[in-house]
Formats: structure tokens, C-alpha cells, sequence
């Protein structure tokens, strides 16, 4: 019987190799900047920008604690604590546009939010390429005008001397100047909003409903769900995480509800209905160099808006939805 042949020899150990982590062990920092430093990369002028533009600045925010004189600066300008926050907070003014803003906000949150949206399932509905084109051009085109030319344009229509007055009187009825009417600014301020940028915020609605699985439709068609049921069944489930991610982004914004929009119409309506948060840093601190408020008003607006998104967004995971980020994974 011919002898057996001798076994292969074992390859040596690859010591260098590298191995995936075992299941349940937590990936170090190091791994995960090697896995994706090619998506690193390429984020890194965005991150730039944020970081010379927009955290950078927030070194700014030590005027809030300082009675600041801008003539010596932030070094030599006298620390002052929480002076120009408890100044803020007495002035009936500082809450006078609190309360317009939010009522602003709410507005602009429950009637315009949902505008977009509606506007993007309509267009998507469309059959015609060349038509849906055509409407897509149309209402994304206000989004590229300037608020000078929109309100130009609205006092033009609604003003005293404007269409509608002219209409209404032509027709023996009471003229309207709603351009000068307090209680309908906020309604004035979400209706400009719609109309000029209604159509831009159908951009990331579409695109997701592009990602929605056309087999789904086609199955839910087979069970015999009709449009309706179709939309409330797929759609709106596949919109939900990029409608929470807005909603959530949206929250951070809150109490920024157009400075330059209202800026261009406060006069018509009075301090009293047109002053908002932007507006009361902009003329009791920077216009009568009340820097120390002004950095303080700021500063509470930011860490709200700051609290609103960690806020919502843990709900959101609460609900089991992605929301803005999520932790590291492990």
C-alpha cells in the first residue's frame, strides 16, 4: 500500500491582516475614519464652511456677558454677567415681539408646512413629463425673486392703492388695505411665504418619492387599494422620515421668521403686530448700540432653537424613526 501523501503545510499567520470586529464589539474611532475617509473627504469643505461661518461667529456670543464697547473690543470690554439679559427681560417690548413671533411661527408652521408637500403629490400625480416640467419651472421661479420686489408686488394687489381696494370700491363695498392691517399680518407674512417659496420646498419631497418602491404601488393596486388608499398606505409611510427630518429642521428655526421680509413692512402694521425677535435686535441693539441685549436676545434664541431640535428629534426616535442623526454605531 503506497504511503499516504505528507499534509500541506499550514500558511503562517497573517498577523498584519485585517480583521472585521467581532460581533458586539464596539468599532473605535480610528476604524471608522479608515472605513469612510473617502465620504470624510468630500465632506470636508462643507464642514469648513460651517466651521469658519457659522461656529467660529459663535465666539461672538461673549457680548451677551459683557458690556461691550466696540472701540476696545472683546478683551478689554467689561464683564457685565447676566445684566444684559435680565435688561432684555423687562422690557415689555422684548415680549411684545416674543409673543408675534411665535404667533408668526405657528402660522407659518401649520399652514405652510404642509404646502409643499401637498404641491409636490399634485405634481407627481401628473402624467406629462413636458407638463410637469413646465409647472415645476413656474413655481420654483419666486423662489429666485427678492422680498423688495415680492412686497412691491403685494402692495401693488393689496395695498390701499392697490387691485383689490379698487375692485372692492368699484363694487360699492368698504376698501381693504390689508398691507395696513395688524391683525392679518401674520396671515400677509405665511401668504408671501407660500407663494414665493412653496415650490423650492417641493425639491426634496419629489426626490423621496422617487425612492419609494414602484412595486408596492403595483401590489397595493392588486389588493385593490384605489389612489386614495394608495396614498395614505405608501406614500405619505414612505414620506414620513424625510417629513419628520424637515419638520425637526424646521423646529430649529422657529424664532427666525423672515427678518428682511418683515423689516420691509413693520412701519405699515406698527412695532405693535410687526416687531418679532429679528427686528427687536436689530433696532434696541444694534441701532441704538445695545450690543449687550442684542448678543443676549440672540443667545436665547439659539438655545432654544438648539433645545427645540434635540428635543424633537429624540422623539422622533422615540417613534422609531431616524430623525436628524443617531449615534455612532457599535
Amino acid at each position: 500500500m503506497a504511503d499516504s501523501a505528507p499534509p500541506l503545510p499550514l500558511d503562517p499567520p497573517q498577523h498584519n491582516a485585517r480583521r472585521p470586529p467581532a460581533p458586539g464589539r464596539r468599532t473605535s474611532l480610528g476604524q471608522r475614519i479608515r472605513r469612510d475617509k473617502v465620504m470624510l473627504l468630500l465632506a470636508l469643505p462643507g464642514l469648513l464652511y460651517f466651521v469658519v461661518f457659522h461656529y467660529v461667529p459663535l465666539l461672538g456670543y461673549m457680548v451677551a456677558f459683557q458690556d461691550y464697547q466696540p472701540y476696545l473690543g472683546y478683551m478689554h470690554s467689561a464683564w457685565s454677567g447676566i445684566t444684559n439679559f435680565t435688561a432684555a427681560f423687562s422690557q415689555p417690548a422684548f415680549w411684545s415681539a416674543t409673543a408675534n413671533t411665535l404667533e408668526i411661527a405657528v402660522i407659518q408652521l401649520v399652514f405652510f408646512f404642509p404646502v409643499p408637500i401637498a404641491l409636490a403629490l399634485l405634481l407627481n400625480s401628473v402624467v406629462s413629463d413636458r407638463v410637469r416640467r413646465f409647472v415645476q419651472s413656474v413655481v420654483y421661479l419666486p423662489h429666485f425673486i427678492g422680498w423688495v420686489i415680492i412686497v412691491s408686488v403685494f402692495q401693488q394687489i393689496l395695498g390701499g392703492a392697490g387691485l383689490l381696494p379698487d375692485l372692492l370700491g368699484s363694487l360699492g363695498l368698504p376698501r381693504y388695505d390689508m398691507m395696513s392691517d395688524p391683525d392679518a399680518f401674520p396671515w400677509l407674512l405665511t401668504l408671501q411665504l407660500v407663494w414665493k417659496d412653496a415650490g423650492w420646498g417641493t425639491i426634496i419631497i419629489l426626490a423621496a418619492l422617487l425612492n419609494i418602491d414602484r412595486q408596492s404601488y403595483e401590489a397595493a393596486a392588486l389588493d385593490g387599494a384605489g389612489p386614495t388608499r394608495r396614498l395614505w398606505h405608501v406614500t405619505l409611510p414612505g414620506l414620513a422620515p424625510v417629513i419628520i427630518l424637515l419638520l425637526i429642521l424646521n423646529l430649529g428655526q422657529v424664532l427666525s421668521v423672515g427678518f428682511e421680509q418683515i423689516l420691509l413692512q413693520r412701519d405699515a402694521v406698527g412695532p405693535g403686530a410687526g416687531e418679532v425677535l429679528d427686528t427687536y435686535v436689530y433696532f434696541h441693539g444694534i441701532r441704538d448700540n445695545d450690543w449687550g441685549v442684542a448678543a443676549a436676545v440672540g443667545l436665547v434664541k439659539a438655545v432654544l432653537g438648539t433645545a427645540l431640535v434635540l428635543g424633537a428629534n429624540k422623539f422622533a426616535h422615540r417613534l422609531g424613526h431616524e430623525g436628524v442623526y443617531r449615534g455612532a454605531d457599535r
